[in-house]
């Protein structure tokens, strides 16, 4: 979303998927009934500190900040929109006045407030009336989205437990005080939106996203037997492959395994954003591989790929076509192939709001591979993701040493900077601080997404307070895996 995607909307006037509401200094009463009605019909944009004629009246500059953060706390709450959707509101300087921007996308699932279900016309917001109304609604979402498939084979002894508490340890590491992380595993799947109605039985199961997210290898196969992640290396054999990594694991652990064959194979070269080092490998191919896993179509016959060539990296996936040709900043209207799997991704960090990839990707390729520009396309083949590679980002066959801190190499699975941690960690058990200072790093961001969060994640360091995870006094120390794992790289 820009601005000027944001003065043609206000031009065209309301309508299906726009909606203005007057807002000054707080949220309007009726807002939640227009983001339940986009969520189930269409989705949609709302602007507010327009007037229905299109007149920019603007809010309240200094209740914008309060106002946004009302936004995305009560688009997260079950009372007050059922199930959650979490929105990103956007500010905006309009003919010298503020608007907030909120983009809802079209969800696979049936949201209600205050008790109400709502729909979306070009005259506006209406209330569900009939079970005629209803039926219709929720045909039409599960021919859309077969996400929200059932699964009557499936049940909660096919989901893995330790799935959810890596769950929850990657929202609080994303948002410490996250409030789904104090949920039990079953209230997770509700408010996650991971149930669905049996059209044939009536009965509440488990659906295609939740084995997908949470289920063992084997639920996975019964419930898409044609799932896949296909990893190549292809830089000096084109025809075939110089590595390869197939997954068919849980998308949680399917992620990280698809990050660390791209820090295998990919080099991460110094760049400094303000004062403070960051990987732009990981911005890039964070949202990249983000975009893959969330948009897939996982009933399908065909794999989704990721492929490294020595002068570009291609990533596609058979997918839901929604908008067809390239897709560039300007012309992004994101579209959610997979909501559910989407928002989950979200809540843990996995990258930050629907379209972020379009965005992230335009901003951090050129300053990776010396101005190069990524090509998002769909295709009546699926989508296609080509991010063009420069000479430097070929790892040397020897990790470099910058500044301290150690570049994207691996040592086997585990990445160079996850081994300088455990190293830190040998004589003692670290704080956060403590273990930065150690390590030379000034980012707390960069710690915990490329140090912390690994080293837990692959059950090489434990907290010395697992029942308290926030407290200011935890401290971080080698479990019997990482000290071998130590042991090994002597």
């Amino acid at each position: 979303m820009n601005l000027k995607q944001i003065q043609e909307d206000i031009e065209k006037g309301e309508g299906l998927h726009r909606e203005f509401k007057e807002a000054g200094s707080q949220l309007p009463r009726n807002l939640f009934e227009t983001v339940c009605a986009f969520l189930n019909t269409d989705g949609g944009t709302i602007f507010l500190g327009v007037a229905d004629d299109g007149t920019v009246t603007g809010v309240d500059p200094d209740a914008v900040v309060q106002m946004k953060t009302d936004l995305a706390n009560l688009s997260n709450n079950p009372q007050k929109i059922d199930l959650p959707y979490l929105l990103f509101p956007h500010e905006f300087k309009l003919e010298g006045k503020t608007i907030i921007a909120v983009q809802v996308p079209l969800s696979s699932q049936m949201h209600k407030t205050g008790g109400h279900i709502y729909l979306r016309s070009e005259d506006g917001d209406y209330r569900v009336q009939g079970t005629h109304q209803l039926a219709g609604l929720i045909n039409r979402k599960l021919s859309l989205f077969t996400e929200q498939r059932t699964q009557p084979v499936i049940t909660m002894e096919d989901l893995r437990p330790e799935l959810f508490d890596k769950a929850r340890r990657l929202m609080l590491s994303y948002n410490r005080q996250h409030p789904w992380a104090k949920l039990s595993d079953e209230e997770m799947l509700k408010i996650g939106g991971f149930y669905a109605e049996d059209r044939e039985t009536g009965e509440t199961r488990l659906t295609l996203a939740a084995a997908l997210m949470f289920g063992t290898d084997l639920a996975i196969q019964r419930a898409a037997p044609a799932y896949k992640f296909d990893c190549l290396l292809r830089r000096d054999n084109v025809d075939r492959y110089d590595d390869r990594v197939m997954i068919y694991t849980n998308l949680i652990d399917a992620y990280d395994q698809m990050m660390k064959f791209v820090e295998k194979h990919l080099n991460d070269p110094f760049h400094l954003e303000g004062d403070m080092r960051i990987s732009l490998r990981d911005k890039i191919f964070r949202e990249a591989i983000a975009n893959i896993i969330s948009h897939r179509e996982y009933t399908g016959g065909a794999p989704a790929r990721l492929m490294i060539y020595r002068d570009k990296v291609i990533l596609d996936n058979p997918c839901t076509l929604h908008h067809f040709g390239k897709i560039t900043p300007d012309n992004l209207r994101p579209f959610a192939k997979n909501p559910t799997l989407c928002k989950f991704m979200i809540q843990l960090g996995r990258f930050d709001q629907l379209g972020s990839g379009v965005t992230n990707i335009n901003k951090y390729l050129p300053l990776y591979a010396k101005g190069a520009k990524p090509v998002f396309n769909e295709t009546r083949h699926g989508f296609e993701l080509t991010i063009p590679l420069a000479e430097e980002t070929v790892p040397p066959q020897v990790a470099e040493q910058v500044t301290g801190e150690v570049t994207g190499e691996v040592a086997g699975e585990v990445t160079g900077e996850v081994i300088a941690f455990l190293k830190v960690l040998e004589t003692a058990p670290l704080g956060r601080k403590e273990a930065q200072v150690s390590l030379g790093l000034k980012g707390q961001a960069n710690f915990r997404d490329r140090y912390l969060e690994p080293a837990l994640s692959d059950e090489l360091i434990e907290m010395t307070q697992p029942d308290s995870p926030k407290s200011p006094t935890q401290k971080y120390r080698l479990t019997e895996k990482g000290k071998q794992l130590l042991e090994e790289q002597s």
